[in-house]
């Protein structure tokens, strides 16, 4: 995989096995998705944490942007599996990442839920997205899972993705994607681009070879 590129990439648990069971581990998801962006962590997962219970910023972006591994343009966290699109900015970055994060879900996971062995469905899967087109209509594919899976009637409802991070212009705390270098992103525009698809997400041709389903 190259720098610079874009990828939309994906992993699954096992024989479909619920990794995500409530709040609190989605949100130990988002939270080793931020952690692990760093090649080099400033401090240990459980100094991050505390940082961010006390709302201060550990992880600058502009102090730690050419430090980083990758850049988050969009992700979803589902029940079983997980969409990520990322930005490759250090060489073998993404593969860095996903093992980093992954594996530390895993003991988490494990230890909490008293079990052993893995947790993923062998390698992650990935795909380059070679036109700014094809990205668009991509972030909309992966802010639109919840809502094909029916889990929600709307993607805004589902507070496990991206998707707020696009639609809303006040400034967030906790935001953890960098699309706008990348996208040029109109809030309400965006927001009607992803309603208008809502009614018939799967037929979306644009990307079918991007789907990784």
């Amino acid at each position: 995989m190259e720098t610079r590129e874009v990828y939309h990439v994906t992993t699954k648990s096992i024989a479909g096995y619920v990794i995500f069971n409530n709040e609190a581990e989605y949100l130990r998801m988002k939270q080793l998705l931020q952690y692990y962006q760093v090649e080099n962590p400033p401090a240990r997962f459980s100094y991050f944490l505390a940082w961010q219970k006390d709302k201060k910023e550990l992880i600058n972006d502009e102090d730690q942007g050419q430090k980083k591994l990758n850049r988050i343009i969009a992700y979803c966290l589902m029940p079983t599996h997980i969409h990520l699109i990322l930005q490759q900015l250090k060489k073998n970055g993404i593969s860095i990442y996903m093992n980093r994060f992954l594996n530390s879900y895993s003991r988490y996971f494990n230890e909490k839920h008293h079990r052993r062995g893995p947790l993923w469905t062998g390698r992650f899967k990935r795909i380059l997205v070679e036109t700014d087109e094809q990205l668009i209509h991509l972030t909309r594919y992966v802010h639109l899972n919840p809502v094909t899976a029916y889990l929600v009637d709307r993607p805004e409802l589902w507070q496990l993705s991206s998707y707020y991070e696009y639609i809303t212009e006040s400034p967030m705390k906790d935001k953890i994607c960098e699309f706008k270098h990348i996208l040029e992103i109109d809030p309400s525009d965006y927001k009607k681009f992803v309603d208008d698809q809502i009614s018939y997400q799967r037929e979306l041709v644009t990307i079918k070879d991007l789907i990784l389903e």
